[in-house]
């Protein structure tokens, strides 16, 4: 089984040990800091967990690695009862809430004890490591690094056995990982560590590995239910293991079936596509085409609708066709990186390329070396959709960024309505196969109602008071309708300096409808920094107390605003409506 590859979870149960959870949290990327609640401040974890044992078994049930601040014999007692299979559960340690001790207790053969090695690095103490091949060896035999795979794990561990009992052994293939590990080596040793894509025998004096290097490319015909088995059975046909597939290629004009993207994920490999100028007519053309690395091909016969080839060495996906392009139309929330969705990080750090408007791009980083930063102009709205499906139907990952909700007044409508419109065009076929996903975002208005309280408790409406895009007539309408019917308003895009006199004619409007009392709320860059927030009426509410960076609540009938102890001012409309 492969090294741990998921983010761990860092479990603490006190505030003593939120020092040293932040410093385990730096060794892996992407890990979080689970923390018990009621007892660590929502300030010093990603996620509030309110039973330790359930919430422990969950994460293992999940596969998620497991990093437990607290006493070994409490996290073996939590997890005891989902104890089965070695060779499938995730790595579990406990580590002492002052650093000063690394125990992996689960998941050697996952990667717990190169994960106690990199924490006790990290800490400074060594990790007490009680395998007894590691110890012996200096490393696990049965645990091969990212892109390798073990044949079969219970003839893994009766092969560490017999090296244990005395046995040598030889290996053939490429395995440079054991070049510095101290293992019996004899050249006429009985016993033999194989690295090979082709499938193992059986045989009882070997430990086969295999390297995650063949590619399966399927041309227009190969389709239908049950693709992954006839993929599976057509490997085992040629010799092949299925531990060593590693890519699924198909065809450019196949970029948006679903039928292969279903077929790779149960496979879990990864899925490439021709590049448009690759003539390859059938599977075995393709992959000539298309693998860019030394290679060798297991074709059965030039027509044959499907084909294999074994590169030298475990395959980086990149160097087979093309991905499928992805657009992810991110928020960014209000500003602050607490409110940001971790969907809508996650597509930052994956994409190859993120674009936006300047100001709310370099919100959104720092970048990477290799990302590519698209910072545009405000206005140029449809232009920045345009760019971002022919930078996706190239095969990048581009990332779409908003302020706020991306589908509130903001990128989401752009995208879509680009897609739309290009229907009738020759680029149309290539922008709809983009995978698209739009991610949400916290609003700016529901920024600002959370820091008042609960205003929009009821039912609301939000407005946007710009005339750029639709007639100050329409504005007007949807103003009076909406104050006459007594929803909580919330504006956005109030004033600016190219029309100061919009937010005055509203307010007029709302005033008709609504008595001087109606409370207000204003929230000035709610999220970043310098946020204010003031409660107001609509009697005393002027137009200088707005700029284009607030956010204006005109509450119904029914909001109320009070103090509570401390002076604290709280503002809700409650949910009934008499």
């Amino acid at each position: 089984m492969a090294r741990m590859t998921a983010p761990p979870a860092i479990v603490i149960l006190g505030v003593g040990a939120v020092a040293t959870a932040r410093r385990v949290q730096k060794v892996f990327e992407g890990a979080t800091i689970h923390g018990l609640q009621g007892r660590i401040p929502a300030a010093d974890a990603d996620v509030a967990y309110t039973e330790l044992s359930a919430h422990l078994r969950g994460l293992y049930a999940s596969g998620t690695p497991v990093v437990a601040l607290c006493a070994a014999g409490i996290v073996i007692r939590c997890v005891a009862p989902l104890l089965s299979n070695k060779g499938v559960e995730p790595p579990v340690l406990a580590v002492a809430e002052d650093g000063s001790a690394v125990v992996p207790l689960l998941g050697g053969l996952s990667g717990a004890n190169a994960m106690a090695r990199e924490i006790g690095a990290a800490l400074d103490v060594p990790p007490a490591i009680t395998t007894s091949g590691e110890l012996r060896f200096g490393a696990c035999v049965l645990n091969p690094p990212d892109g390798y795979a073990l044949a079969s794990i219970d003839q893994g561990k009766r092969f560490v056995s017999d090296l244990l009992a005395g046995e040598a052994t030889r290996i053939e293939g490429d395995a440079p990982w054991l070049d510095g590990v101290q293992l019996p080596r004899a050249n006429d040793a009985r016993r033999t560590i194989r690295v090979t894509p082709l499938a193992w025998s059986g045989a009882t004096d070997e430990l086969v590995i295999h390297p995650r290097s063949v590619v399966a490319a399927i041309d227009e015909t190969a389709t239908g239910d049950g693709l992954p088995e006839r993929l599976l059975d057509a490997m085992r046909a040629r010799g092949l293991a299925e531990q060593s597939l590693a890519v699924l290629l198909a065809p450019a004009s196949r970029t948006g079936d679903p039928v292969l993207h279903d077929a790779a994920q149960a496979l879990q490999v990864a899925l490439r596509f021709t590049a448009d100028s690759d003539a390859g007519n059938n599977a075995a053309q393709m992959l000539r085409a298309s693998l860019h690395v030394p290679h060798t091909p297991f074709d059965a016969h030039a027509n044959a609708s499907v084909a294999f080839a074994a590169a030298h060495a475990p395959l980086d996906p990149a160097t087979v066709g093309r991905a499928r392009g992805k657009l992810s139309v991110i928020g960014l929330g209000p500003g602050a990186a607490s409110l940001m969705a971790p969907a809508a990080r996650a597509a930052l750090t994956q994409a190859t390329d993120i674009l936006g408007y300047e100001t709310y791009v370099n919100m959104a980083g720092p970048f990477r070396a290799d990302q590519r930063v698209h910072g545009t102009d405000n206005r140029e709205e449809m232009q920045r959709a345009r760019h971002a499906f022919e930078l996706a139907s190239a095969g990048r990952h581009v990332a779409m960024v908003s302020s706020g909700d991306p589908g509130v007044f903001a990128m989401a409508a752009a995208v879509l309505e680009a897609l739309d419109e290009a229907q009738a065009q020759t680029h149309y076929a290539a922008w709809s196969a983009v995978e698209l996903e739009i991610v949400p975002g916290v609003s700016a208005a529901f920024a600002t109602a959370a820091q008042a309280g609960a205003p929009l408790g009821h039912d609301f409406c939000v407005l946007s008071l710009s005339d750029n895009l639709k007639p100050w007539s329409v504005i007007e309408t949807r103003l009076r309708h909406a104050a006459e019917a007594d929803l909580v308003m919330a504006f956005y895009n109030p004033i600016s300096r190219a029309r100061p006199w919009q937010l005055d004619k509203a307010l007029d409007i709302v005033r008709d409808f609504r008595a001087p009392s109606t409370v207000v709320v204003l929230g000035r860059d709610i999220g970043r920094p310098g946020a204010t927030l003031k409660t107001t009426t609509l009697a005393d509410l002027k137009s200088a107390d707005v700029d284009m960076r607030t956010m204006v609540i005109i509450g119904s009938s029914a909001t109320r605003a009070f103090c509570a102890a401390g002076g604290r001012e709280w503002v809700y409309t409650p949910r009934w409506y008499g």
